[in-house]
Protein backbone atom coordinates (compact mmCIF):
# COMPACT_ATOMS: atom_id res chain seq x y z
CA UNK A 1 0.00 0.00 0.00
CA UNK A 2 1.07 3.60 -0.64
CA UNK A 3 0.82 6.41 1.90
CA UNK A 4 1.77 10.04 1.25
CA UNK A 5 3.02 11.89 4.33
CA UNK A 6 3.24 15.68 4.00
CA UNK A 7 5.56 17.94 6.01
CA UNK A 8 4.41 20.96 8.05
CA UNK A 9 1.86 22.89 5.98
CA UNK A 10 2.75 26.57 6.40
CA UNK A 11 0.16 29.27 5.79
CA UNK A 12 -1.68 30.03 2.61
CA UNK A 13 1.15 29.01 0.24
CA UNK A 14 1.42 25.62 1.94
CA UNK A 15 -2.31 25.03 1.78
CA UNK A 16 -2.38 25.98 -1.88
CA UNK A 17 0.45 23.55 -2.60
CA UNK A 18 -1.64 20.83 -0.94
CA UNK A 19 -4.79 21.67 -2.87
CA UNK A 20 -2.84 21.86 -6.14
CA UNK A 21 -0.89 18.62 -5.80
CA UNK A 22 -2.70 16.15 -3.55
CA UNK A 23 -5.68 15.40 -5.85
CA UNK A 24 -3.23 14.81 -8.71
CA UNK A 25 -0.96 12.62 -6.56
CA UNK A 26 -3.85 10.50 -5.28
CA UNK A 27 -4.67 9.57 -8.86
CA UNK A 28 -1.16 9.32 -10.34
CA UNK A 29 0.37 7.36 -7.45
CA UNK A 30 -2.79 5.41 -6.49
CA UNK A 31 -2.49 6.51 -2.88
CA UNK A 32 -4.28 4.59 -0.15
CA UNK A 33 -3.98 7.29 2.50
CA UNK A 34 -2.67 10.85 2.98
CA UNK A 35 -1.34 12.31 6.25
CA UNK A 36 -0.22 15.92 6.85
CA UNK A 37 1.16 17.94 9.72
CA UNK A 38 -1.12 20.99 9.74
CA UNK A 39 0.02 22.87 12.82
CA UNK A 40 1.21 25.88 10.81
CA UNK A 41 -1.71 25.97 8.37
CA UNK A 42 -3.42 29.13 9.70
CA UNK A 43 -1.13 32.11 9.19
CA UNK A 44 1.80 29.96 10.30
CA UNK A 45 0.37 28.77 13.62
CA UNK A 46 -2.46 26.31 14.22
CA UNK A 47 -5.53 25.49 12.18
CA UNK A 48 -9.14 26.63 11.94
CA UNK A 49 -12.31 24.62 11.23
CA UNK A 50 -12.49 26.21 7.78
CA UNK A 51 -8.91 25.27 6.93
CA UNK A 52 -9.36 21.74 8.27
CA UNK A 53 -12.25 21.33 5.83
CA UNK A 54 -10.19 22.85 3.01
CA UNK A 55 -7.34 20.38 3.45
CA UNK A 56 -9.76 17.48 3.90
CA UNK A 57 -11.51 18.34 0.63
CA UNK A 58 -8.12 18.40 -1.08
CA UNK A 59 -7.61 14.76 -0.11
CA UNK A 60 -5.81 14.82 3.25
CA UNK A 61 -7.21 12.01 5.40
CA UNK A 62 -5.47 12.68 8.72
CA UNK A 63 -3.88 15.82 10.18
CA UNK A 64 -1.64 16.47 13.17
CA UNK A 65 -0.61 19.35 15.42
CA UNK A 66 2.63 19.81 17.35
CA UNK A 67 3.98 22.40 19.78
CA UNK A 68 1.50 24.99 18.46
CA UNK A 69 -1.44 22.82 19.51
CA UNK A 70 -2.71 25.28 22.14
CA UNK A 71 -1.76 28.59 20.48
CA UNK A 72 -5.12 29.24 18.83
CA UNK A 73 -8.62 28.91 20.21
CA UNK A 74 -9.57 27.55 16.80
CA UNK A 75 -7.31 24.55 17.42
CA UNK A 76 -9.44 23.59 20.40
CA UNK A 77 -12.64 23.91 18.39
CA UNK A 78 -11.35 21.54 15.72
CA UNK A 79 -9.87 19.07 18.23
CA UNK A 80 -13.21 18.91 20.03
CA UNK A 81 -15.09 17.99 16.85
CA UNK A 82 -12.71 16.18 14.51
CA UNK A 83 -11.24 12.79 15.41
CA UNK A 84 -8.92 13.00 12.39
CA UNK A 85 -6.97 15.92 13.85
CA UNK A 86 -4.47 14.79 16.47
CA UNK A 87 -2.40 16.63 19.09
CA UNK A 88 0.79 15.15 20.61
CA UNK A 89 0.12 11.92 22.46
CA UNK A 90 2.51 12.75 25.30
CA UNK A 91 0.64 15.82 26.48
CA UNK A 92 -1.29 15.17 29.72
CA UNK A 93 -4.16 12.71 29.35
CA UNK A 94 -6.53 15.43 30.58
CA UNK A 95 -5.73 17.62 27.55
CA UNK A 96 -8.34 18.05 24.85
CA UNK A 97 -8.16 15.71 21.88
CA UNK A 98 -6.22 12.55 21.20
CA UNK A 99 -2.70 11.69 20.11
CA UNK A 100 -3.40 8.30 18.56
CA UNK A 101 -5.99 6.73 16.31
CA UNK A 102 -6.73 3.56 14.37
CA UNK A 103 -8.20 4.35 10.95
CA UNK A 104 -9.37 2.19 8.07
CA UNK A 105 -8.55 2.95 4.44
CA UNK A 106 -11.09 2.65 1.64
CA UNK A 107 -9.39 -0.66 0.84
CA UNK A 108 -10.12 -2.02 4.29
CA UNK A 109 -6.58 -1.78 5.74
CA UNK A 110 -6.36 -0.64 9.34
CA UNK A 111 -3.60 1.85 10.19
CA UNK A 112 -2.52 2.72 13.71
CA UNK A 113 -1.11 6.24 13.94
CA UNK A 114 0.42 8.24 16.78
CA UNK A 115 2.10 11.64 17.00
CA UNK A 116 4.46 12.66 19.78
CA UNK A 117 6.42 15.72 20.86
CA UNK A 118 10.14 15.65 21.55
CA UNK A 119 11.65 17.00 24.77
CA UNK A 120 15.14 18.20 23.77
CA UNK A 121 15.00 22.03 23.47
CA UNK A 122 11.22 21.75 23.93
CA UNK A 123 8.98 21.63 26.99
CA UNK A 124 5.58 20.57 28.24
CA UNK A 125 5.53 16.93 27.18
CA UNK A 126 5.95 13.61 28.95
CA UNK A 127 8.49 11.00 27.85
CA UNK A 128 7.73 10.07 24.21
CA UNK A 129 9.41 6.67 24.58
CA UNK A 130 7.14 5.60 27.44
CA UNK A 131 4.07 7.08 25.76
CA UNK A 132 4.59 5.21 22.49
CA UNK A 133 5.12 1.92 24.32
CA UNK A 134 1.69 2.25 25.90
CA UNK A 135 -0.15 3.14 22.71
CA UNK A 136 1.47 0.39 20.61
CA UNK A 137 0.27 -2.15 23.14
CA UNK A 138 -3.24 -0.72 22.86
CA UNK A 139 -3.22 -1.10 19.05
CA UNK A 140 -3.01 -4.88 19.37
CA UNK A 141 -1.50 -7.41 17.00
CA UNK A 142 -4.28 -7.09 14.43
CA UNK A 143 -3.12 -3.57 13.48
CA UNK A 144 0.03 -4.37 11.51
CA UNK A 145 0.48 -1.04 9.70
CA UNK A 146 1.70 1.48 12.29
CA UNK A 147 2.97 4.99 11.60
CA UNK A 148 4.53 7.33 14.15
CA UNK A 149 5.38 11.03 13.96
CA UNK A 150 7.98 12.61 16.24
CA UNK A 151 7.62 16.41 16.23
CA UNK A 152 10.95 17.48 17.66
CA UNK A 153 13.79 19.97 17.44
CA UNK A 154 16.82 17.72 17.94
CA UNK A 155 17.88 15.37 15.16
CA UNK A 156 19.54 13.09 17.71
CA UNK A 157 16.28 12.59 19.58
CA UNK A 158 14.42 11.75 16.37
CA UNK A 159 17.10 9.31 15.22
CA UNK A 160 17.11 7.60 18.62
CA UNK A 161 13.32 7.34 18.45
CA UNK A 162 13.56 5.68 15.04
CA UNK A 163 15.97 3.03 16.31
CA UNK A 164 13.83 2.53 19.42
CA UNK A 165 10.85 1.62 17.24
CA UNK A 166 12.66 -0.32 14.51
CA UNK A 167 10.81 -3.56 13.85
CA UNK A 168 7.80 -2.42 15.89
CA UNK A 169 6.21 0.07 13.48
CA UNK A 170 6.04 0.62 9.73
CA UNK A 171 7.40 4.16 9.73
CA UNK A 172 8.84 6.84 12.00
CA UNK A 173 9.01 10.33 10.50
CA UNK A 174 10.15 13.62 11.97
CA UNK A 175 8.61 17.07 11.62
CA UNK A 176 9.00 20.56 13.13
CA UNK A 177 12.25 22.06 11.77
CA UNK A 178 10.80 22.84 8.31
CA UNK A 179 14.10 21.70 6.76
CA UNK A 180 13.97 18.44 4.76
CA UNK A 181 16.65 15.87 5.52
CA UNK A 182 18.19 13.41 3.07
CA UNK A 183 18.47 10.41 5.39
CA UNK A 184 15.39 8.43 4.39
CA UNK A 185 15.97 4.69 4.71
CA UNK A 186 14.38 1.43 5.75
CA UNK A 187 16.00 0.31 9.00
CA UNK A 188 17.07 -3.35 9.46
CA UNK A 189 13.87 -4.29 11.28
CA UNK A 190 11.64 -3.05 8.46
CA UNK A 191 10.81 0.43 9.78
CA UNK A 192 11.01 3.32 7.30
CA UNK A 193 12.65 6.40 8.79
CA UNK A 194 13.39 10.05 7.97
CA UNK A 195 14.56 12.74 10.40
CA UNK A 196 12.48 15.58 8.95
CA UNK A 197 10.01 15.86 6.09
CA UNK A 198 10.64 19.57 5.65
CA UNK A 199 7.79 22.00 5.19
CA UNK A 200 5.05 22.34 2.65
CA UNK A 201 5.15 26.07 2.17
CA UNK A 202 7.16 29.03 0.83
CA UNK A 203 10.87 28.32 0.44
CA UNK A 204 11.84 31.91 -0.49
CA UNK A 205 11.99 32.89 3.16
CA UNK A 206 13.35 31.62 6.48
CA UNK A 207 11.58 28.35 7.37
CA UNK A 208 8.39 29.82 5.97
CA UNK A 209 8.64 33.38 7.29
CA UNK A 210 9.46 36.63 5.47
CA UNK A 211 13.22 37.01 5.18
CA UNK A 212 13.40 40.74 5.93
CA UNK A 213 11.76 40.47 9.35
CA UNK A 214 13.86 37.48 10.38
CA UNK A 215 17.10 39.23 9.37
CA UNK A 216 16.02 42.32 11.32
CA UNK A 217 15.51 40.19 14.42
CA UNK A 218 18.87 38.45 14.05
CA UNK A 219 20.86 41.62 13.36
CA UNK A 220 19.26 43.91 15.96
CA UNK A 221 17.87 41.53 18.61
CA UNK A 222 14.72 43.66 18.49
CA UNK A 223 11.15 42.42 18.17
CA UNK A 224 9.87 41.67 14.69
CA UNK A 225 6.60 40.26 13.40
CA UNK A 226 7.23 37.10 11.41
CA UNK A 227 4.61 36.97 8.69
CA UNK A 228 4.38 33.95 6.40
CA UNK A 229 6.42 34.32 3.21
CA UNK A 230 4.60 33.99 -0.10
CA UNK A 231 6.95 32.82 -2.84
CA UNK A 232 8.24 29.48 -4.14
CA UNK A 233 5.80 27.11 -2.49
CA UNK A 234 6.74 23.43 -2.40
CA UNK A 235 4.98 20.30 -1.25
CA UNK A 236 7.51 18.23 0.69
CA UNK A 237 7.16 14.84 2.32
CA UNK A 238 7.64 11.16 1.62
CA UNK A 239 5.90 8.41 -0.26
CA UNK A 240 5.79 5.36 1.97
CA UNK A 241 5.22 1.83 0.67
CA UNK A 242 4.20 -0.83 3.17
CA UNK A 243 3.37 -4.52 2.98
CA UNK A 244 -0.18 -4.50 4.33
CA UNK A 245 0.11 -8.07 5.62
CA UNK A 246 3.35 -7.78 7.60
CA UNK A 247 3.41 -4.04 8.26
CA UNK A 248 7.03 -3.85 7.11
CA UNK A 249 8.06 -0.91 4.96
CA UNK A 250 9.28 -1.81 1.48
CA UNK A 251 10.31 1.70 0.40
CA UNK A 252 10.44 5.33 1.50
CA UNK A 253 11.04 8.07 -1.06
CA UNK A 254 11.39 11.81 -0.57
CA UNK A 255 8.99 14.05 -2.46
CA UNK A 256 9.64 17.72 -3.28
CA UNK A 257 7.19 19.30 -5.69
CA UNK A 258 7.38 23.03 -6.40
CA UNK A 259 5.01 25.48 -7.98
CA UNK A 260 6.98 25.06 -11.19
CA UNK A 261 6.87 21.27 -11.21
CA UNK A 262 9.81 20.54 -8.94
CA UNK A 263 11.50 17.31 -7.97
CA UNK A 264 10.04 13.92 -7.17
CA UNK A 265 12.40 11.27 -5.89
CA UNK A 266 13.55 8.54 -8.23
CA UNK A 267 11.29 5.57 -8.80
CA UNK A 268 8.02 7.50 -8.57
CA UNK A 269 5.42 7.40 -11.35
CA UNK A 270 5.62 10.35 -13.72
CA UNK A 271 3.62 13.48 -12.98
CA UNK A 272 2.07 15.87 -15.42
CA UNK A 273 3.84 19.21 -15.71
CA UNK A 274 2.90 22.51 -14.07
CA UNK A 275 0.92 23.55 -17.13
CA UNK A 276 -1.82 21.28 -15.79
CA UNK A 277 -2.07 23.47 -12.68
CA UNK A 278 -3.05 26.87 -14.10
CA UNK A 279 -3.01 29.44 -11.33
CA UNK A 280 -3.02 26.76 -8.66
CA UNK A 281 -0.42 28.45 -6.50
CA UNK A 282 -1.40 32.06 -7.05
CA UNK A 283 -2.32 33.71 -3.76
CA UNK A 284 -5.97 34.69 -3.66
CA UNK A 285 -6.82 38.09 -2.19
CA UNK A 286 -9.97 36.86 -0.49
CA UNK A 287 -8.07 34.38 1.69
CA UNK A 288 -6.98 36.03 4.92
CA UNK A 289 -4.94 33.33 6.64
Amino acid sequence: MRILIIGDVVGRPGRQAVTAWVPKLRRAWQLDYVIANAENAASGSGITPKLFRELSRAGVDLMTLGDHAWKRRDNLDVLAKESHLLRPLNYPASALGSGAIVVETSGGVRIGFATLLGRVFMSGADCPFAAIDRVLESFGDEVTVRIVEIHAEASSEKIAFGWYLDGRVSCVFGTHTHVPTADERVLPGGTAYITDLGMTGPYDGVIGRETKAVLYKFTTSMHATFNVAERNAHLCGVLLEVDRETGRATAIRRVDLGSGGGFASQGLPALAGPEDLPGALELSAEEGE
